[in-house]
């Protein structure tokens, strides 16, 4: 008798189909773009919080969402390279000379008056693109801010392409904090010499704040010797008054300089930016600032919209906005020991204000805003000049 028995089903496993289907998977999830789920108001918190626009011009090429997503930034910040003149643009080499020149002569600061802004190269060529035309520097009707743009990292000797921070920022739609920063000061002053300014503009000036000192001593420059002698200056001046060779040794005469040069080289910032202004109504805040951190001219939105709809008194001669009349504080001390152990010698302080506003101002004595402008250590050294003795003086319009 035979039996039939019928054989166990049996299953075949395809290690590879199991394999493709896994790289087909993989595939299909490695296609998804990721950034298409965050939500557009995510992206431009990210991208205010960049805020550089040299970064921001990266970004621009990444991917067509992003490209038209940055124009709509509402914080920029613009940091300028080098600051070159319209004399210098005949050659890369005397470019380059003028930006040493710039932040090592003693009489730096008269080349104020024709800044032009170069050095911004690559990332710019993709705003460049989306953000107006070219103009050639060369051929401009007079100096002005301007990045450059050109593909090479020196200037081209046969004339250098440049974009004005106009351009640049003509596709900005939404800007309201603006930071423009040069890459140092204006005012060329010896090593060791303290020289900081602010100065607040409407359609002209509103108030300017300087701190200037001699010398600076940190604590591991203190010798006791010195602090001998600094605690015999300190004895001899009490009362808070100038001692009589702050006259007669040029002391008030380099203070003197130290005023009218910062008030300059603010004025002709304000002048610069008046094609900014006018471009951006949305704006809310506008500074442009120095890398070196010695003069800073800021404008709230009163006073952006205050210089849009009342001209400003420019001189065209020197490019730069006309100062009014003006009163002066000034308050010195030989001696000044802040409580972090720097010592400020011979530091000053001066307040700035027109003479028509301080006229009709009734809180003429007030000098809190002065205690307030400047960072730590300088806003204790502020605070500690204001509580001595204070020395009036005028200045006419220039």
């Amino acid at each position: 008798m035979s039996s039939l028995r019928a054989d166990p089903p049996t299953s075949k496993i395809h290690p590879e189909a199991e394999a493709e289907a896994t790289t087909s998977c993989f595939c299909s999830s490695s296609k998804i773009d990721h950034f298409d789920r965050l939500p557009d108001s995510l992206l431009l918190f990210v991208f205010n919080k960049i805020g550089d626009v040299k970064a921001l011009g990266r970004c621009c090429v990444v991917s067509r969402r992003f490209h038209s997503l940055v124009p709509q930034v509402d914080n920029v910040v613009v940091r300028v390279d080098c600051v070159i003149s319209d004399d210098d643009t005949s050659s890369s080499s005397t470019s380059i000379k003028s930006h040493s020149s710039s932040s090592s002569s003693s009489s730096g600061f008269s080349s104020i008056f024709r800044l032009v802004f170069g050095g911004i190269s690559k990332p710019f060529q993709t705003l460049s693109q989306m953000f107006g035309p070219k103009v050639n520097s060369r051929n401009g009707n007079g100096p002005s801010l301007s990045v450059a743009t050109d593909d090479d990292t020196e200037l081209d000797q046969a004339g250098v392409t440049h974009h004005s921070p106009t351009q640049v920022l003509k596709n900005f739609n939404e800007i309201r904090f603006l930071r423009i920063e040069l890459p140092s000061g204006e005012l060329g002053i010896d090593d060791g010499v303290l020289l900081k300014w602010r100065a607040d503009f409407g359609s002209t000036l509103d108030n300017c704040v300087i701190l200037g000192a001699a010398s600076v001593i940190t604590n591991n420059k203190i010798s006791c010797a010195m602090q001998q002698e600094n605690a015999a200056a300190a004895d001899d001046d009490d009362n808070g008054s100038i001692p009589e060779s702050f006259y007669t040794n040029g002391g008030l005469k380099l203070r003197v300089v130290w005023t009218i040069s910062s008030l300059i080289a603010a004025s002709a910032r304000h002048y610069l930016l008046q094609p900014i202004i006018a471009e951006h109504k949305t704006l809310d805040s506008l500074v442009l600032a120095d890398a070196d951190g010695q003069g800073v001219l800021c404008m709230n939105r009163e006073q952006l919209e205050e210089l849009r709809v009342k001209p400003l008194s420019a001189s065209s001669a020197s490019k730069r906005t006309l100062v009014p009349a003006l009163n002066m504080r000034l308050w010195y001390a030989p001696h000044l020991e802040l409580p972090d152990g720097v010592v400020l010698k011979g530091a000053t302080l001066v307040a700035i204000r027109p003479s028509e506003q301080a006229a009709t101002k009734k809180d003429v004595s007030d000098v809190s805003w002065v205690s307030t402008t400047f960072e730590e250590p300088y806003g204790t050294a502020a605070k500690m000049l204001v509580k001595r003795r204070t020395y009036c003086l005028e200045m006419n319009s220039f």
